[in-house]
């Protein structure tokens, strides 16, 4: 009995931490289609233009997220894959 609630509970952990972690993320920044959207190396110019030393970019949900570093910080910076409009920025 006592073997079962340790596995509960550390299943209920998990989850809740793997929730935590999805719910870091800016998942909406567009509603075009991907053929109409800019390219990846226009947000990362975007990004440098800014002051960035751009580290990596991805496709997360409609959205460039594009990881900078400015001032010794590191930043993931989501822009509209649309016009390049930033949404959204998480200091890490």
């Amino acid at each position: 009995m006592k073997v079962i609630r340790i596995l509960v509970v550390a299943l209920a952990a998990g989850i809740a931490s793997g929730s935590a972690a999805l719910a870091d993320g800016y998942k909406d920044c567009t509603k075009l289609d991907k053929a109409s959207w800019k390219t990846v190396a226009d947000a990362e110019a975007k990004a440098k233009a800014a002051g960035y030393e751009v580290r990596q970019t991805k496709i997360e949900g409609t959205c460039y997220e594009v990881y900078g570093v400015k001032g010794g910080k590191l930043f993931e910076l989501f822009y509209s894959p649309e016009n390049l409009a930033l949404k959204h920025t998480i200091a890490k």
